[in-house]
């Protein structure tokens, strides 16, 4: 029988598990089987008894659940930082997003805004803050295109056919996302980087198999491959 690791993981890091699924199929023989989403989604999805043997989020919320007593203590290893940045469909100009007047503009000016989840989602929820402190959020409203995460927000975008699309989500979400191009980060004025961690959940059927994920996921080994998707590390 193959054994299979469950796998509630934000979708920061979804490229980076599906980059190395078949390597950790090769060395093991196991299965990785992964849901993606919203970090606030994979909390509650957790916290519902979804089967769950190693869970990637941020590492504020790894940290919350090891206290809470639904991680292993001393499981938790690090994958980096991620910034969240604006992306458009490839081949579109990219416009100027590095300072809070053009990022203003740039929104002004577009057809239709993707982004995630503003109630659930880490990038979602900055957003909505980011385009509230710029005073646009209301008069943006009806251009609004939200989904349930950032890669499923890029995905979108990348079909959009109208002429001045726009997003935002976590950098790594866009880089892993065909049809799109990172414009930039946010603002400094605005810049989130979250930190992301993985850990080994209490009720894992194979605690061993699941750290070796884990290992995979933060080692030295795939350092050049997280990078490359936009973890800082």
């Amino acid at each position: 029988m193959t054994l299979t690791v469950n796998l509630l993981c934000a979708g920061a890091a979804q490229g980076l598990v599906k980059a190395l699924q078949l390597r950790f199929a090769d060395e093991t023989g196991a299965r990785v089987q992964g849901r993606f989403g919203a970090v606030g989604a994979m909390k509650e999805a957790l916290l519902a008894g979804e089967p769950c043997d190693v869970m990637v989020v941020t590492e504020a919320m790894i940290q919350s659940l090891i206290a809470d007593g639904r991680l292993r203590a001393g499981s938790a290893a690090g994958l980096g930082r991620v910034r969240t940045g604006v992306a458009v469909r490839s081949g579109e100009l990219l416009p100027d997003v590095g300072a809070p007047e053009s990022l203003k503009a740039a929104l002004l000016a577009s057809d239709a805004i993707y982004f995630p989840d503003p109630q659930r989602a880490t990038a979602g929820i900055h957003f909505a803050k980011v385009m509230r402190e710029l005073g646009i959020h209301d008069e943006l409203q009806g251009r609004f295109r939200t989904f349930p995460n950032g890669a499923a927000s890029m995905r979108e975008l990348a079909a959009d056919t109208s002429p001045r699309a726009i997003g935002c989500t976590q950098v790594t979400e866009i880089n892993y996302t065909p049809g799109v191009l990172l414009a930039g980060a946010l603002p400094k004025a605005f810049e989130l980087a979250t930190q992301y961690s993985a850990a080994v959940s209490l009720q894992a059927a194979e605690p061993d198999l699941a750290a070796r994920f884990v290992a995979l996921l933060a080692g030295l080994d795939s350092q050049a491959l997280r990078r490359e998707g936009g973890f800082e590390c």
